[in-house]
């Protein structure tokens, strides 16, 4: 579909599509294909993870060098996304879309050829480069090609599902390849669906950009990503050896001067890269906090259980994988309900019920027991996980929602960074609080606990933020 780049955004795809959320033949493949990037890249943050001991004695990396496996990967996907956001904007999602694809691929074939760590790790912080470029250009297609309304909610319900269950299907497939091919199969696989997805996009997604074109802000870039990357290396790094080290606390330090620094930058640039009166809007400020909670309380819990359904409960890794697999089920039938629910009750009352069910399901976990308790973990996990899809869809609608197509690219960038930060800031900030006790059992409880209270106090807070009314 060819439209002119330099005068217009994107013209929806589904434009011609009925008005009550169906989908026409051509939507439903533009669909398919930005969904399979956003569930290959869900697919990377976990296959690996069940891999790592297998990963280290191949390629001769110690056991305290394996968090940078996880680590080359989240610093690079996390610290790049507004900036790529921003750069689609101007100079084309498609087109930087395809590159990151590409980049993704390229990155994948290298990490499952590695020889030695250096090129292992070099092609995972390659992978989080492609991933950060593909997360926010393909939101961004996603909601400039489906029209706000009945569409709009589908789609993203439908990408929301994918996204959730792609990181459970990593936690199973992730074990069950390497048992029976090796950890290699599991890169292997992601530079498979990287060439797949490459194939199939140039022919069905239309180009967009914003027709003008502003200077891109570099000081802005400079300072949000420099930021970015300090704040998650200082908690990726704290989540491995605590928050005693001084490289913690340096970069710490330094990641939260440079954030403040690109909130003043950004007060005085002829043409920023985020904009602050878009971070005002209640919608875009509020829905992010929601999102923000979800995603980081939900990881924290599904860490915490696989320590105590694992090392307390002596489950092996095939049932645990099961217990999660049971959650993925869950999501993918709640996905299935979400934008009828939001169709009624609307996103922001979405959001606030899904960030009170998923509080409310967390503290029932508390009732587990030290001896017996799996039963239980994976019913309120799977019904947990249900209020949190609800979560993911209804706060990426409401920051979305009446931000217009040359701002989608913003607005998407905003979702995206809040989405991966909320995944890497979780187990860091309460994780510790089990694995530093020496009663794991407890330390399990007393996160369950704390996760529980941040929920519903989030909760509390979206409420009453968007429910006020603009002065």
């Amino acid at each position: 579909m060819a439209i002119d780049t330099h005068t217009a955004p994107a013209t929806p795809v589904a434009a011609q599509a009925p008005q009550d959320g169906r989908l026409s033949g051509r939507a439903k493949l533009v669909l398919f294909v930005l969904c399979a990037a956003q569930f290959m890249v869900a697919l990377d943050f976990s296959v690996l993870n069940v891999a790592l001991p297998v990963l280290g004695d191949d390629l001769g990396l110690s056991r305290s060098a394996l968090q940078w496996a996880v680590t080359a990967f989240a610093l690079p996907s996390g610290g790049f996304l507004l900036l790529f956001g921003r750069i689609a904007d101007l100079y084309g999602r498609k087109k930087l879309f395809l590159t990151g694809l590409a980049l993704f691929g390229a990155a994948s074939l290298l990490a499952t050829l590695a020889w030695d760590p250096a090129s292992f790790l070099t092609g995972r912080a390659l992978q989080g480069l492609g991933a950060a470029v593909i997360v926010p250009t393909g939101m961004s297609l996603l909601t400039t090609t489906f029209p706000e309304g009945p569409q709009r909610d589908r789609a993203l319900g439908i990408s929301g599902t994918l996204l959730s269950l792609g990181f459970t299907v990593g936690m199973v497939l992730g074990g069950v390849m390497t048992d029976t091919l090796g950890w290699r199969s599991t890169m292997g696989l992601l530079a498979v669906a990287a060439v797949i997805v490459l194939a199939l996009a140039p022919g069905l997604l239309p180009e967009s950009r914003t027709p003008d074109r502003p200077r891109l802000d570099v000081p802005g870039a400079i300072t949000v990503t420099g930021g970015l990357l300090a704040l998650i290396y200082s908690l990726s790094t704290a989540a491995q050896r605590g928050f005693g080290g001084a490289d913690v606390w340096g970069t710490l330090v330094v990641g939260l001067a440079l954030l403040a620094a690109f909130v003043v930058v950004e007060s005085k640039a002829p043409a920023p890269l985020v904009s602050l009166p878009m971070l005002k809007r209640r919608t875009v400020a509020w829905g992010n906090l929601g999102g923000l909670v979800t995603f980081s309380m939900m990881s924290t819990v599904i860490f915490v259980l696989t320590l105590y359904l694992q090392e307390i409960l002596g489950l092996s890794s095939f049932r645990t994988g099961l217990v999660f697999g049971v959650q993925g089920v869950m999501s993918v039938l709640a996905g299935s309900y979400a934008a009828k629910v939001i169709g009624r009750f609307g996103a922001r009352r979405t959001l606030v019920g899904s960030l009170l069910g998923q509080g409310l399901l967390t503290a029932v976990l508390l009732a587990v027991g030290s001896e017996s308790g799996a039963l239980l973990a994976t019913v309120a996990v799977s019904l947990a996980s249900m209020c949190h899809l609800g979560a993911i869809i209804s706060y990426g609608l409401t920051v979305t929602s009446g931000v217009p197509d040359e701002e989608q690219g913003l607005a998407t960038g905003l979702v995206t960074t809040t989405q991966q930060v909320g995944l890497t800031i979780g187990i860091p900030l309460l994780g510790v609080l089990a694995t530093t006790r020496s009663d794991l059992f407890h330390g399990v409880r007393t996160v369950l606990l704390v996760d529980a209270v941040i929920l519903v106090a989030a909760a509390a807070l979206v409420a009453v933020g968007l429910g006020r009314r603009k002065a």
